[in-house]
């Protein structure tokens, strides 16, 4: 994998947020009276965006389900953000990346202010040249819109670009934009959401992805 320019999902694919992202839904669902003791059955809210999750999974009309966005970023903003782990091999990853000379961005559907503090935290906000979200107003959570935006901005060449991500909103928005992308295996989207798309590359480790950038 030659490309000169790297893009990084961040929930599943840098970080590990499943306590802070399921004890928040959590939380936000339970100050509208649903209770929902399985963490494990919410899962399914990292990485897609927040809003229509919680309207397809509960069928809540627009207006709902932005209560539930707002209830949810009560906790997650004081609580859940720090509920988080950065995966085990990351830093040596984005360590080589950088050596090599690629230029790295982060683009997430989750929040520029949230991401860009998660980054801080965990102290690999160094090895990206900017991160790019959605905004609280839920502008930009579609992963199409925010690539285009980023390519844009940037002015990158997508022939040169490659998205790496853990969803299939990853690779959908790496696509719609002429950009490859990379799957990997060790997030939260299983094997037939992933291959359903046709990635350029398939990775089942975050070790094999180290592996395939090294040569």
């Amino acid at each position: 994998m030659q490309h000169r320019t790297l893009l990084f999902d961040l929930d599943g694919t840098l970080t590990d947020p499943r306590e802070g992202i399921t004890r928040s839904v959590q939380y936000a669902l339970a100050q509208l009276g649903i209770d929902e003791p399985d963490l494990q059955a919410l899962e399914h809210f990292i990485g897609p965006p927040l809003l229509q999750c919680f309207m397809h999974t509960y069928d809540f009309p627009e207006a709902r389900a932005w209560e539930a966005v707002h209830h949810y970023r009560v906790r997650f903003r004081e609580v859940g953000l720090y509920e988080n782990l950065l995966f085990e091999g990351v830093v040596e990853l984005l360590q080589l990346l950088q050596a090599q000379g690629r230029t790295l961005y982060i683009a997430t559907s989750k929040p520029t202010l949230f991401a860009t503090e998660i980054a801080r935290h965990f102290d690999f906000a160094r090895y990206f040249k900017a991160i790019y979200g959605s905004e609280l107003d839920g502008t930009r959570t579609n992963k199409v819109e925010l690539i285009r935006h980023l390519l844009q901005q940037e002015a990158l060449e997508p022939a040169t670009t490659l998205m790496i991500g853990d969803r299939k909103h990853d690779l959908i928005g790496a696509h719609s934009n002429g950009l490859q992308a990379v799957a990997v295996g060790y997030g939260f989207g299983s094997l037939e959401e992933l291959s359903g798309e046709k990635p350029a590359y398939h990775v089942q480790t975050l070790a094999q992805l180290h592996q395939a950038f090294a040569g």
